[in-house]
C-alpha cells in the first residue's frame, strides 16, 4: 500500500503557528520576565501574516497573556488559545507533527519524552492530543516494531518531496541522551517514510557545542526550498564547532535529493561565541521560522547578524525577512525555531 501520508515543507501554506506562552521561569533563570515581553513580540509577528494557536497553563495566565498582547498592539483577532499546563514551552518538539493527505489533516505524536535528558516532561506528552482536539483532527501516536518511537521536531527538517535532513549525533550516539534504544539508521529510514512520507534521507555527523538537545538539525542546515540547504559554518578553525560543521558541509556537498540531483548548498556563518553564566549558548542563525509571508530569524547583537539576514533575503525572494533579537530566548538553549512548530493549511 503506497503512503500518501506527508510531511509538508515549511515553506508551504500555513494556518498558523504553534506556541506555547512561557511560564517556567526554570528555562530562563534571571531572564523570565525579559522572556515574556519578547514572547509577545514574536508573537505579534507572527500574528501580522497569521494565525497563532497559543498554549496557556490556565485561565489565569490566559487573562495576563490578553493583556500583554493588548499592550502590544497584537491583532487578538489572529490568537486562539489552547489552555493546557505544560512542563516547558519547546513546541517544535514536544508539540505535534502535522501531516497531510491531500486536503486531509493528522497529527502525528512522537511520544516526547524530555529529549531524553530531563524527567519532568509528562505534562509535555499530552500537548499532540490538546492540539489535534482543537484543530478537530485525528491523532496518531507513531510506534515501529511495536514500540513508541521518540522523535523531537527539531531533529528533521524536510524539503515536502521526499528528502529529509537529521544528524546522527541526536539519533544514533550509542549513550547521550539516546532516544530509541538499538535504533539503527535503517530503522529511522523506516521511520520517517512510514509517517512522514520521507523516502530519501540525508545524514549529518555531530551539532553545535552547547546544544542541550545534543544535535538538532534547526540549528545546522535547513532547506530553504525544494533543492536548496543552508548550513551553518564556524569561520574561527579554532573554534569548537569548526571541524563538526565542515564534516557536516562536505556530507551536505556529496549528499542527493530524492530525484537523484545534487541540492545547491548555501553557507550561513555562526554568530560571535555567546557564554552566559559559564556556560555556552548554541545560538545559531539557522533556527530561523518559515511563515506565509515573512521568514522571522534570531537575531544575536552581532557583526555576523547582517551577513546572515542577507543570504537569507537570496533564499527567500518572495518573503520578508525580518530579524528578531534572541539574546534573551537563546538562554534556555533555543530560539524560534525551537519555540513554534506550524500548522500546514
Amino acid at each position: 500500500m503506497k503512503n500518501n501520508w506527508i510531511f509538508p515543507a515549511e515553506w508551504e501554506k500555513q494556518q498558523g503557528i504553534l506556541l506555547c506562552f512561557p511560564h517556567n521561569g526554570n528555562d530562563w533563570p534571571g531572564k523570565y520576565e525579559a522572556i515574556r515581553y519578547a514572547f509577545v513580540e514574536f508573537i505579534k509577528k507572527i500574528a501580522s501574516v497569521e494565525d497563532v494557536f497559543l498554549v496557556v497553563a490556565d485561565e489565569k495566565l490566559k487573562t495576563k497573556v490578553i493583556d500583554m498582547l493588548e499592550q502590544g498592539h497584537v491583532p487578538l483577532s489572529r490568537v486562539s488559545f489552547i489552555i493546557h499546563k505544560t512542563n516547558r514551552s519547546w513546541m517544535r518538539d514536544s508539540g505535534p507533527i502535522i501531516v497531510k493527505n491531500g486536503t486531509s489533516r493528522k497529527a502525528m505524536d512522537f511520544n516526547f519524552n524530555g529529549w531524553a535528558k530531563y524527567g519532568n516532561y509528562k505534562l509535555d506528552q499530552h500537548v499532540p492530543g490538546k492540539v489535534a482536539d482543537f484543530l478537530n483532527i485525528p491523532l496518531e501516536q507513531a510506534f515501529y516494531k511495536n514500540k513508541p518511537v521518540i522523535l523531537e521536531g527539531g531533529a528533521i527538517d524536510v524539503n515536502g518531496k521526499g528528502t529529509l535532513i537529521t544528524s546522527e549525533e541526536c539519533l544514533l550516539h550509542p549513550d547521550i541522551q539516546v532516544r530509541n534504544e538499538g535504533f539503527t539508521k535503517k530503522d529511522y529510514e523506516a521511520v520517517f517514510k512510514t509517517y512522514l512520507g520521507v523516502t530519501n534521507v540525508i545524514w549529518l555527523g555531530n551539532g553545535i557545542e552547547g546544544d542541550d538537545t545534543h544535535g538538532h538539525i534547526d540549528d545546522l542546515a535547513r532547506f530553504v526550498n525544494n533543492d536548496t540547504i543552508v548550513a551553518v559554518v564556524e569561520s574561527d578553525p579554532k573554534d569548537k564547532n569548526y571541524k563538526p560543521l565542515q564534516e557536516n558541509l562536505k556530507r551536505l556537498q556529496a549528499a542527493t535529493l530524492e530525484n537523484g540531483k545534487q541540492p545547491k548548498i548555501v553557507t550561513l556563518p555562526m554568530p560571535k561565541r555567546l557564554d552566559f553564566g559559564g556556560l555556552r549558548l548554541p545560538a545559531s542563525y539557522a533556527n530561523f521560522l518559515i511563515l506565509n509571508k515573512t521568514v522571522l530569524v534570531p537575531t544575536f547583537n552581532d557583526v555576523n547578524d547582517r551577513i546572515a539576514l542577507n543570504i537569507l533575503t537570496d533564499c527567500f525572494p518572495d518573503r520578508d525577512i525580518i530579524g528578531i533579537a534572541a539574546t534573551d530566548f537563546i538562554w534556555g538553549f533555543g530560539t524560534l525555531h525551537c519555540l513554534s512548530q506550524q500548522i500546514p493549511e
